[in-house]
């Protein structure tokens, strides 16, 4: 039920607009006084505040600020009486939603509330998701203990609150667009848009106006004027993916928008103030792209301001349990599941060398969950499904041969403490007899005759 505050000095008046409001199915308190009133609607815990503009000591106007400078998304609608517009047209230059002069009928008080509380609930929306925005990308969502992600968090909360362009490079899936989003989220601009484009996914003669817009009859198919999404990103950050990826000629245009902070509508001459934070991300690297003539000097002097260099996931290898963790508790929510690693799993998935990154790792997790039968993930269940992936630290052998190797000590352990008993070795490994048997049989498992796991078939 939405909450409105009535505001009158006139008990009568008062009286008779929480009956109306009341009987519209609202929720009403009352103030008999504009100090009274400023202080109520100075909580926040009102959506309307409907108030008299003049009143004793303290008008209507107060009041207004009062809310207005506590909790800007009340809305606020002035009463006023005849000769009394001048002042309504000044409250609503202060941030009034509107006003309605006296004498009303109930219509038309219950029309105007019905108005102003369908923006104050567009007004709530936003700020929800502007918040679940900050929330989904704060810094514990980059995830990681090891030296280089501490590093990179502190210097995310000394750039985030500054307009500085920021260049982000790393290899593919390092999570480039995590840290942009997470600058975004942890600025001044973070409650407005966050734009992203991909460079490498567009074509050249597309990226210009879908990035500067265009106007009617700038070429074929063109019937109506297009705003760009650089002015999308007006008052926010825009993120160009895959800089790399552009043309010289395009970089020309792009040097501009960096250099005046305007852009021009492919088929307009009038330049457009943009004001928008850039980042952009790569994974190549940019000194010899402009060694090769690949990428324009002057454009990777302007981008490279505030610089941020992605660890691969090889060099944090120590962030990998948190990581595993992290995307398991993910993924169990996605998929409805509730399954968790049974030993050995983890010690294989460090050993990898995950040429993807953080992606490649996050994608086999997803891929474990999904596949896992029981309530349990087995070492089968995060072996890759296209290639064996080599293994870092394992003298050269594949991965298939280091998950062997850990299955056949994990069995012959379970086997061993079981006394050979394989119903009771396949309950500790938490599988079904038959797999273990059948594990058994490809490993060249046996068991001698005291029960012991002995020798190999």
């Amino acid at each position: 039920m939405e909450k409105i505050l009535v505001v009158d000095d006139q008990r009568n008046m008062r009286t008779t607009l929480a009956i109306m409001l009341r009987g519209a199915g609202y929720d009403v308190d009352e103030a008999s006084s504009g100090e009274a009133g400023g202080e109520l609607g100075a909580t926040g815990a009102f959506d309307l505040v409907i108030t008299d503009l003049r009143m004793g000591s303290s008008s209507g106007i107060d009041v207004l600020r009062a809310v207005r400078k506590s909790f800007s998304i009340t809305e606020v609608i002035v009463m006023t009486a005849y000769g009394t517009i001048e002042s309504a047209v000044e409250a609503m230059r202060l941030g009034a939603h509107d006003y309605i002069q006296k004498p009303f009928t109930e219509h038309e008080l219950l029309m105007k509330v019905d108005r102003a509380l369908a923006k104050r609930r567009l007004a709530g929306q936003v700020q929800l998701l502007a918040s679940e925005f900050k929330e989904k990308y704060k810094f514990e969502n980059i995830i990681g203990r090891s030296e280089a992600i501490r590093s990179l968090l502190g210097r995310i909360v000394r750039v985030a609150p500054t307009n500085a362009t920021v260049l982000i490079t790393g290899e593919s899936g390092t999570g480039k667009e995590l840290v942009a989003k997470a600058i975004h989220a942890n600025s001044k601009r973070g409650a407005e848009p966050f734009v992203p484009v991909n460079c490498a996914a567009i074509t050249e003669t597309l990226l210009e106006s879908e990035l500067f817009g265009h106007a009617r009859g700038a070429f074929t198919g063109a019937v109506a004027a297009r705003k760009g999404l650089f002015e999308e990103a007006h008052g926010g950050t825009f993120f160009f993916d895959e800089i790399a990826e552009t043309t010289t000629a395009f970089q020309a245009k792009l040097l501009r928008l960096l250099e005046f902070n305007e852009v021009r509508r492919v088929g307009e001459n009038v330049p457009i103030i943009i004001d928008a934070r850039i980042v952009a991300a790569t994974n190549q690297d940019l000194h010899a792209a402009v060694k090769a003539k690949q990428f324009r000097e002057d454009l990777y002097y302007r981008l490279n301001v505030a610089r941020f260099i992605l660890p691969p996931l090889r060099e944090r290898i120590e962030d990998i349990p948190l990581l595993f963790d992290f995307f398991i508790d993910k993924y169990n929510r996605k998929h409805s599941k509730n399954v968790r690693a049974s030993d050995g799993v983890l010690e294989v998935m460090m050993k990898q060398d995950y040429p993807g990154n953080v992606r490649e790792f996050e994608n086999l997790i997803e891929q474990a969950v999904a596949l896992a039968g029981g309530d349990t993930i087995t070492i089968e269940d995060v072996l890759p499904i296209d290639q064996p992936l080599s293994s870092t630290g394992s003298g050269g052998r594949t991965l298939a041969a280091v998950v062997e190797e850990a299955e056949r000590e994990a069995i012959e352990g379970a086997l061993d403490e079981s006394r050979g008993n394989r119903e009771k070795a396949a309950e500790r490994l938490a599988i079904s007899p038959t797999t273990l048997w059948r594990k058994m049989n490809r490993l060249g498992v046996a068991v001698n005759d005291s029960g012991r796991p002995g020798g190999r078939r």
